[in-house]
């Protein structure tokens, strides 16, 4: 006699049979056991979505951070349906972009709120799921993408406290300005420093707490990021990208582009034009 298979969400909880066809593609493609391994995790918001923005699969942490009870009652429905309006539409730009270029988000800070509840900061990176090679390609050159898969981190259980994710907002907040501003200035651990409202020291613990980089290590990521958005949503030509994003020539964007995402600015825009 074969050994029961391992329990998965309650009965009660699981999507009917009757499952719209994304979704029920999607299940298909995920491992079971990495949903109920994502059940296991209380300071993990999980969910995975299908290509119209609808929720297929969510663990009992995400369900808290809604104003539902369980699963069955968040599954089929889209963020607008559970959160504010204002952050549901910040959620549902994030997706669409993930969809539309079949490439992931990563470490954004995000202030999570329920309708009529408290606000938690988590740090969100979202993965696309895709279909098997053969059934159509996306911008990324894989099969199709049928949805994708979120986890959100409690950056609170992390011991991050209200200090410090007040710095990082402010800081991120500055870092951008400045980009819009005043690109060509390079930016030290003394201005970052000034932006987040601390010392160098403290700035330098809690960067490192929250995003497990340098202080300097996150404006990279931050002028990599505003990069890789004016590739792929205009057509500005590659030198003025470069300095546009704080970089001393197109040779010198060129080098740090392809060594943080394993591809030449050229390349990247010409991937993300086939979609």
């Amino acid at each position: 006699m074969s050994p029961p298979s391992p329990p998965g969400p309650r009965a009660a909880e699981r999507p009917t049979g009757d499952l719209w066809p994304d979704g029920a593609a999607l299940l298909e493609a995920m491992a079971p056991t990495l949903v109920q391994l994502m059940d296991e995790l209380v300071d993990v918001m999980f969910c995975a979505k299908d290509a119209g923005g609808r929720y297929v699969l969510v663990n009992q942490t995400f369900v808290r951070r809604t104003n539902e009870r369980s699963r069955r009652q968040v599954v089929g429905r889209r963020a607008r349906d559970l959160f504010v309006p204002e952050l549901a539409e910040r959620y549902e730009a994030q997706d669409t972009e993930v969809l539309r270029t079949g490439r992931p988000l990563r470490g954004e800070l995000e202030l999570i709120r329920r309708v009529g509840g408290t606000p938690g900061w988590y740090l969100t990176s979202k993965l696309p799921v895709h279909a098997p090679r053969g059934s159509g390609e996306d911008a990324s050159g894989g099969g199709r993408v049928l949805g994708f898969v979120s986890v959100s981190s409690d950056l609170r259980s992390g011991r991050a406290d209200d200090a410090t994710m007040d710095a990082m907002a402010r800081l991120r907040s500055a870092v951008v300005r400045h980009l819009d501003r005043t690109p060509e200035v390079p930016l030290r651990s003394g201005d970052l420093a000034a932006m987040a409202g601390c010392t160098p020291a403290v700035l330098d613990r809690r960067v490192r707490q929250v995003f497990g980089l340098s202080p300097l290590q996150l404006v990279l990521r931050t002028r990599v990021d505003r990069a890789a958005d004016l590739l792929t949503s205009t057509g500005t030509p590659l030198a003025e990208v470069a300095a546009a994003t704080g970089f001393y020539d197109q040779a010198a964007f060129t080098r740090t582009f392809a060594r943080l995402t394993g591809e030449t600015p050229s390349s990247f825009r010409r991937r993300a034009r086939r979609g």
